[in-house]
């Protein structure tokens, strides 16, 4: 879901690939001594934080307990990598012309708080302009129902060409 994204608002931009750290080459300080998964580029290169965050002293689940967990933390460490590697502010908010953020539907804090139980999917979030007026954007996975007219013409003819259409 989350290249789907990367794929509707960053032309020429190949998927992301998740990359696993294997044992004992890049474990946390005090953690368990087992592989990490980051959102990398293709050629292997990531930044940020891990997806499978444990912290032994926070008493940390291994690993998120819900798809929607999963797919806010994925999208979340994506942004990392794409915005770090590339120097870009990713995604953004084509009203506002500002870079958004990954949070709950309807969240009062920026992020990464537990979610609440009838939290929903991920958003991408725009903190807008002037004013402190905030909005959801779309759903993470479905950014490209928001560009503008001829940015979703131009995705779907990309699309149409690569599965071999014209």
């Amino acid at each position: 879901m989350v290249n789907r994204d990367v794929m509707a608002t960053l032309p020429g931009q190949d998927a992301l690939i998740l990359m696993v750290v294997p044992p004992g080459q890049h474990s946390p300080p005090g953690g368990i001594d087992r592989g990490q998964v980051y959102v990398a580029m293709p050629d292997g290169r990531w930044h940020g934080n891990q997806v499978n965050v444990w912290d032994p002293e926070e008493d940390d689940p291994p690993e998120p307990h819900d798809a929607e967990t999963v797919l806010a933390t994925v999208a979340d460490a994506a942004q990392s990598t794409i915005m770090e590697l590339l120097w870009q502010a990713w995604p953004v908010c084509w009203e506002h012309k500002t870079g958004t953020h990954v949070r709950w539907p309807a969240a009062t804090a920026d992020f990464y708080e537990d979610p609440p139980d009838d939290a929903g999917p991920p958003v991408w979030w725009c903190r807008g302009g002037q004013g402190g007026i905030f909005h959801d954007v779309s759903l993470v996975g479905e950014l490209a129902a928001t560009l503008p007219g001829k940015q979703r013409r131009e995705l779907r003819r990309s699309e149409r060409k690569r599965n071999g259409g014209r």
